[in-house]
């Protein structure tokens, strides 16, 4: 490899993507973004599983432990078409599957009110999300906390993040009419 190459792979200003071989002369930001969703959703999902196990429930995939902290969330029964809908979850069948385990585990349970079935938290449920928020300050928050004092960079990157989904969700639907 020649000295002129080699300088400009490891060029710290050079951009960081997963897939260069997509990026095109003005989409290099938007390859740099998706590259750090990627290894973001990878280590968000390794978090999980690992907050989850160190709380005592080690059987749980990313969609398990998300499943069980919305049907949690303000302590109200949920529909299947609810929890998809706010997860911005298309295929029904993996949250079904996600509930099926949970409701095995003792820690959602469900009711039929009439035709729907409504999902929520059993106590053993509501202390498995107790036991995963004490981890998530123990070992999350407070080293989040350093970093971002009043929440201003998090609440922007959440609004930049919103936005994107939009775009993704709208690019979807153009490549599924192609």
């Amino acid at each position: 490899m020649s000295e002129n190459k080699r300088q400009t792979s490891i060029n710290p200003l050079s951009p960081i993507v997963s897939s260069e071989h997509l990026t095109s002369p003005d989409s290099w930001p938007l390859s740099e973004f998706e590259y750090g969703m990627i290894i973001a959703h990878n280590a968000f999902s390794r978090w999980m599983i690992r907050c989850m196990h160190a709380a005592g429930y080690s059987d749980f995939s990313p969609l398990d432990v998300l499943v069980l902290h919305n049907v949690n969330h303000r302590d109200r029964q949920k529909k299947l078409v609810d929890i998809c809908f706010v997860l911005h979850i298309e295929d029904q069948h993996t949250v079904n599957y996600s509930l099926k385990k949970l409701v095995k585990a003792d820690l959602v349970a469900r009711e039929k009110h009439g035709k729907e079935i409504l999902y929520f938290a059993t106590e053993k449920g509501k202390e498995a999300c107790r036991k995963y928020r004490e981890i998530r300050e123990q070992c999350l928050t407070s080293a989040y906390r350093t970093l971002d004092q009043d929440g201003s960079e998090m609440r922007q990157a959440a609004a930049l993040l919103r936005l994107m989904s939009g775009l993704y969700d709208q690019a979807s639907r153009a490549a599924s009419s192609l």
